[in-house]
């Protein structure tokens, strides 16, 4: 064999001795002393920054090896930029990368939006701490709109100002979905920058509502939830009445129109993982199993709960399995439901 072939020979039985080496190193071994990073693609003071920072605090006690986890915020459009970083990058895939994501992010690769260069099935789906048992998106309007109910928002002589977000916001989204799919006579104003702007505008007198999650009005903004200084007329995101909305009909009461039904659904799905965390594709298994039984055991625990308990936030876990079940629900919508829903969410108000 002449010198450049045992070079080479050497490098290869180099490289399969390093393999095997991986190949053989416990979770626990790799884990240990180690620090695992947990991106949170939003900005500071937000629901996903403070599941992210929660879930960092907690997590670690329940990886084998027990890392230390530190969160990172890197904003970028609620987490498109990192699904593509995860899912085409192989720098990311040996179990030291975790992220909470945007619950409606998933679903931009199965509404066909050409920014989502990803398989949302394909990633590796630790779980969600909300399935939004103990939430719903009301539409909302101040106490003293005329409209009483939602039936009275069908009567062409009540209508409603409802403010919200801009183009492909969840609340801007909804709203036109009252509007469009269930008729109601409302005129949609977007272009608001959040929920404290778009509450001082209904106390203005400028709006007359807006959209908004149950948690989040009564955690932000107890005020005005607790004097009953608005009115829910619809809740959205859920198949059954909230318990603490009994008087008020879900979305799906409101039509028995097959297509809008199917649009709702295919609407809704995000909020059945509220809060889903996720790593890359292609882990090696045994970690991606043990960062999944961490998420789980870690929703279960004392210390946990009542921290979240604390910050108000619904914690309704589903596991890792669930969220890619719900993914692939919503990838089975038929392709001209998907393509109203495309229409409606990338309207413009």
């Amino acid at each position: 064999m002449t010198w450049r072939g045992h070079v080479v020979l050497f490098a290869v039985l180099a490289t399969l001795g390093a393999t095997q080496q991986v190949s053989a190193q416990t979770v626990e071994q790799f884990y240990k002393g180690r620090t695992v990073t947990l991106i949170i693609p939003t900005s500071t003071g937000g629901i996903n920054d403070l599941s992210g920072r929660l879930v960092a605090k907690h997590i670690g006690r329940f990886i084998p090896g027990e890392p230390s986890v530190v969160a990172q915020n890197i904003p970028a459009g609620g987490g498109l930029a990192l699904a593509n970083r995860f899912y085409n990058s192989p720098a990311d895939r040996d179990g030291s990368v975790i992220a909470v994501i945007q619950r409606a992010i998933p679903q931009l690769a199965i509404q066909g939006d050409p920014e989502a260069k990803f398989d949302p099935q394909k990633l590796t789906w630790l779980g969600s701490l909300s399935s939004f048992a103990e939430d719903a998106y009301m539409l909302v309007v101040n106490a003293n709109h005329p409209a009483k109910t939602v039936a009275d928002l069908k009567k062409p002589d009540i209508s409603a100002k409802i403010g919200a977000d801009a183009p492909g916001s969840t609340n801007l989204t909804f709203a036109l979905i009252a509007k469009d799919i269930l008729g109601l006579y409302i005129e949609v104003k977007g272009g608001y920058s959040g929920a404290a702007v778009l509450s001082q505008s209904m106390q203005k007198g400028e709006l007359d509502g807006q959209v908004i999650g149950l948690v989040s009005i009564s955690a932000n903004q107890p005020a005005m939830w607790n004097s009953q200084s608005v009115r829910p007329l619809i809740q959205f995101g859920r198949t059954t009445r909230h318990l603490a909305l009994s008087d008020v009909p879900t979305g799906r009461e409101l039509t028995t129109d097959p297509k809008a039904l199917a649009l709702l659904e295919f609407a809704e799905l995000p909020f059945f993982m509220a809060l889903p965390f996720v790593a890359p594709p292609d882990l090696p298994a045994d970690r991606a199993a043990a960062l999944k039984s961490a998420f789980m055991a870690m929703v279960k625990d004392k210390a946990f709960l009542e921290e979240a308990q604390k910050a108000k936030l619904d914690i309704s876990p589903i596991d890792g399995e669930a969220v890619r079940q719900l993914l692939a629900r919503s990838a089975a919508t038929p392709k001209d439901v998907i393509a109203h829903y495309n229409e409606i969410s990338a309207t413009k108000n």
